[in-house]
């Protein structure tokens, strides 16, 4: 994550969930992508990614990949989605969020879910915030607590 702005904004949010649950941000590297790359390299480069993403994930993570296609939650659906997977013992959830070029399909077919926050394409950086905003507001909604609508 390069803008400070969205450092100091992931940062605020990592400092938040102290109280609720341990969460790690780990980044893979980006590979930078040429204007006009013809389709073979750019799931050359999809590939490349997904590979260092799967070095990350654990045995028994629940996976979730951020995904346009994806199906959407709203965020009480969320805050549920989550409460479920900790009540039958998937406490570790790894949500994915792809580069420039989005996600392969390799790692779309391991998910165990595809979520989309809308039709629309994020900035990866900006979207690692967005959701860590929505996962906090999860665990405040799941817990009854009060926060903004």
């Amino acid at each position: 994550m390069k803008e400070k702005y969205l450092k100091e904004a992931q940062a605020e949010y990592l400092k938040r969930f102290s109280a609720y649950a341990k969460v790690k941000v780990l980044e893979v590297a980006d590979e930078s992508v040429p204007e006009g790359a013809p389709a073979a390299i750019e799931e050359a480069v999809k590939s490349r990614e997904a590979h260092r993403l799967i070095k990350q994930i654990h045995p028994g993570d629940y996976v979730v990949a951020l995904d346009r296609e994806g199906g959407q939650m709203t965020s009480e659906e969320l805050a549920g989605f989550i409460s479920d997977l900790g009540l039958s013992g998937k406490s570790q959830i790894t949500f994915i969020i792809g580069g420039t070029l989005g996600l392969s399909g390799s790692i779309l077919q391991q998910s165990h879910r595809r979520l989309s926050f809308s039709k629309m394409t994020f900035p990866h950086q900006l979207m690692r915030v967005i959701l860590l905003e929505q996962i906090f507001r999860a665990f405040k909604i799941a817990r009854g607590e009060p926060y903004h609508r």
